[in-house]
């Protein structure tokens, strides 16, 4: 569907976690400067990476005026202050923020086997909160996810995490998943990878990381 598709996988181990700190706070306040002042915080999709997202969203079939792209939804959250989760949290949202692109973070330790991105059955579980309670859904056939052996870890490629493998305040070991289209390149994708890892390095003087890029092919038609 997108053979312009590129995802930056950054493995952390050692992380110290816990609630907000000064570095996280001073890292959102400056990427959520940058988005005011480029205008994504009043229109995100002045930015081309963030309109592409737009555009793949719509390639299966959501709408992505009313289900945004994670960044999308991120910098619109600008204007009245980009918001204050937790210690690892923090740093990813603000580099997602910083460097339009999305991004999530994930518990290693709550995953079942590796991540796959797929088109969806439509029968995989998905595990929400609703309404302060455990429930759970089910993506819609076609639907782009990524799942592990248990379900689905995330709907609409970046839109919304699961509650099984999000990150806590106990979460030592993360994966985070970096999303690309074209526009951007492999510099500036590099470029944010590393600014996460220098991140997190700071706050975790003994962590220890692996990255991974990974490249969408097309594939051939099957013979007829």
């Amino acid at each position: 569907m997108r053979p312009d598709y590129r995802v930056l996988l950054i493995a952390a181990e050692g992380l110290v976690p816990g609630p907000s700190t000064g570095p996280g706070d001073r890292m959102l306040a400056d990427a959520q400067a940058q988005a005011v002042a480029r205008g994504e915080a009043e229109d995100p999709t002045v930015n081309p990476h963030v309109a592409a997202w737009h555009e793949a969203f719509r390639a299966f079939g959501a709408k992505p005026e009313r289900i945004r792209p994670s960044v999308d939804a991120l910098l619109r959250r600008a204007p009245g202050g980009l918001p204050r989760i937790d210690a690892i949290t923090d740093l990813y949202y603000a580099v997602s923020a910083a460097h339009a692109l999305p991004i999530g973070g994930e518990d290693l330790d709550r995953y079942s086997g590796p991540p796959h991105l797929v088109r969806a059955r439509g029968d995989e579980p998905f595990e929400i909160m609703s309404g302060g309670q455990a429930s759970t859904e089910h993506p819609r056939p076609g639907e782009v996810v990524w799942t592990d052996a248990e379900g689905v870890t995330c709907r609409r490629w970046n839109w919304r995490q699961c509650v099984r493998t999000r990150l806590t305040h106990s979460t030592t070991r993360a994966g985070f998943i970096l999303d690309d289209l074209h526009p951007m390149d492999d510099a500036r994708l590099d470029k944010a990878g590393r600014a996460l890892v220098d991140a997190l390095g700071r706050t975790s003087p003994s962590a220890r990381f692996a990255t991974r890029l990974l490249r969408a092919e097309r594939r051939p038609a099957p013979a007829a």
